[in-house]
């Protein structure tokens, strides 16, 4: 394994494979847990595919979670994960956020998983403590307490650091552009996700959900529910 490359659990398809190749990432295959902990050198992110094999998915058996934990084990712990499901195999990722940084359904869109695996890794070079300049105000967007920084993909919320995906922050972030409005599920996916996303409009509940945890307790009502509707960005104190 080559420092800086990826993890990828099982051996990736021909689709992922060949966008990881034309992307210029390096990467490396991994077959359970035991070769994913003692993966030689320093991987800068792993890809985690759930539901890979029919048989053990059916089975309830996954090793794609005990190939997540064996990350988060090593040493240093491999945070910068994300982790590929079928929209059918949202509600398994309930109670398990700690064991990676994103997820991303499939079939993927190509531009989505290459800005997500980019995001994905700038988040882990900053977790392990690489400094970012500050932004400019061309690059800033900013709601009460919430500064976002475009370029960086950096948030804070009252002077404390969001670790958001790549997803959250793009959702968080058309939000806080366009506050004091409803905004159905539907015109979020087509505005957020850009075109007709295989997850549906779940996808967007769950995402809202990730958001309110990160932004915690003080701050998660900036994110109203509209019930029958969708969802309002506002001031906590409206």
């Amino acid at each position: 394994m080559t420092d800086g490359g990826l993890l990828v659990f099982p051996a990736p398809d021909p689709d992922l494979a060949r966008l990881l190749d034309l992307g210029g990432w390096a990467w490396s295959a991994v077959d359970d847990d035991l070769t994913a902990r003692n993966a030689e050198g320093t991987p800068a992110g792993a890809l985690v595919t759930l539901g890979a094999d029919e048989a053990d998915d059916q089975a309830g058996d996954d090793p794609a979670w005990q190939v997540l934990e064996a990350l988060a084990r090593r040493e240093p712990p491999l945070l910068a994960t994300m982790v590929l499901l079928r929209g059918t195999h949202l509600d398994q990722l309930a109670g398990r956020s700690h064991l990676f940084a994103d997820f991303c359904l499939t079939p993927f869109h190509p531009r989505e998983m290459e800005a997500r695996i980019t995001h994905l890794l700038a988040a882990g070079q900053r977790a392990g403590g690489a400094e970012v300049e500050p932004p400019g105000d061309d690059q800033t967007v900013r709601y009460g307490p919430l500064l976002l920084n475009t370029e960086t993909y950096q948030a804070r919320i009252a002077h404390r650091a969001l670790d958001l995906t790549y997803m959250e922050y793009e959702l968080l972030r058309y939000l806080a552009q366009n506050p004091d409005r409803v905004h159905t599920r539907e015109v979020l996916l087509s505005q957020v996700w850009g075109y007709e996303y295989y997850g549906g409009a779940r996808t967007v509940d769950v995402h809202i959900r990730r958001l309110r945890s990160k932004l915690g307790e003080e701050h998660a009502r900036m994110i109203q529910t509209v019930r029958s509707v969708g969802y309002r960005f506002g001031r906590a104190d409206d």
